[in-house]
C-alpha cells in the first residue's frame, strides 16, 4: 500500500503553503511544457492519477473533456479537490494506485503529475494504464527526475567557496528512498531514466516525447529563485501513445 503521507495533518498543512497548492497549475513551473504534451481534450474521457487538489482535472473539464475520473489515496486531498475544483464532468474517487484497476479501453487520455515516484509496483500500474487506453490514446506524466531521487541522502552539498551541487550516488540501485521533504521519512521510489522508458515500451506504448525539465533562461529571468534547478533536472516529463 502507498504511504499516505498526505493525510498526515502536519504534512498536509505544510503542503498547503506551497505555491502549486495555492496558485494551481500556473504556479507549477513545469506546467507550460507539460501542457504542450497533451492532446486536444475536447470530448475525451480523461483519467487523472494522483489528482491532489484537482487542478488538472479542472483544467481538463474546462478544456471540454466529456468525463474526468480523478483518483487519489488521500482523503484530505480529495476533500480539498471537491471544495476547490468541483465540476459536473469530474468524478473524484479514493484509490490506492498500487492496486487500482482501470476499465479496458475506457480512456482517451491518462495523466499524472508527480505521483508515480511514490508507487512501488509501477510496472503493474503502467500495464493497467496501457490496457485502459483506447487506440491512439495518450499517456502524459511527470515524476521527480531520477537524478533527484537517486541519492541515499537527498540534499544540496555546499563547498568551501559556497558553490552548491547535488550529489548523485546509488543511481543504479533502484528502490525505496527516505526523503525529509515537508516531513521526516517520506518514502519515495527511485528508478532510472531507462526504467521509465522501458516500462512504456514493454507495455506496448510508443514514446512521443521525453524531457528533463529545468528552467529556461527566460523562466529563470522571471523567477530567479529557480537558479538551483539549473544544477540538475528537477522533473522528468514523458508522453506516450497507444498505437492503433
Amino acid at each position: 500500500m502507498t504511504q499516505n503521507i498526505y493525510d498526515d495533518p502536519a504534512f498536509f498543512e505544510a503542503y498547503a503553503t506551497l505555491p502549486r497548492s495555492t496558485g494551481g497549475l500556473d504556479a507549477a513551473p513545469e506546467w507550460p511544457r507539460l501542457r504542450r504534451l497533451l492532446p486536444n481534450l475536447e470530448s475525451s474521457d480523461v483519467i487523472d492519477l494522483g489528482c491532489g487538489y484537482g487542478w488538472f482535472s479542472a483544467y481538463a473539464a474546462e478544456a471540454g473533456a466529456a468525463r474526468v475520473t480523478a483518483y487519489d489515496v488521500s482523503e484530505k486531498m480529495l476533500a480539498r479537490a471537491c471544495f476547490l475544483n468541483a465540476h459536473p464532468v469530474i468524478s473524484y474517487a479514493l484509490a490506492d494506485l498500487e492496486t487500482l484497476s482501470l476499465g479496458r479501453e475506457s480512456a482517451d487520455v491518462v495523466y499524472s503529475s508527480l505521483a508515480f515516484h511514490y508507487i512501488e509496483n509501477l510496472d503493474r500500474l503502467f500495464g493497467d494504464i496501457a490496457r485502459s487506453l483506447r487506440p491512439q490514446g495518450a499517456f502524459v506524466f511527470s515524476v521527480e527526475h531520477p537524478m533527484l531521487t537517486a541519492p541515499q541522502t537527498q540534499g544540496w552539498i555546499t563547498d568551501a567557496s559556497g558553490r552548491r551541487s547535488w550529489p548523485v550516488n546509488s543511481y543504479l540501485d533502484e528502490g525505496a528512498r527516505q526523503s525529509n521533504w515537508l516531513a521526516d521519512d517520506v518514502l519515495k521510489q527511485h528508478r532510472t531514466f531507462s526504467t521509465y522508458l522501458n516500462m512504456l515500451v514493454r507495455h506496448g506504448l510508443s514514446l512521443s516525447h521525453a524531457e528533463e525539465w529545468g528552467p529556461s533562461d527566460a523562466e529563470l529571468a522571471a523567477q530567479p529563485a529557480l537558479a538551483d534547478e539549473r544544477q540538475r533536472p528537477t522533473f522528468l516529463l514523458l508522453a506516450a501513445q497507444k498505437p492503433i
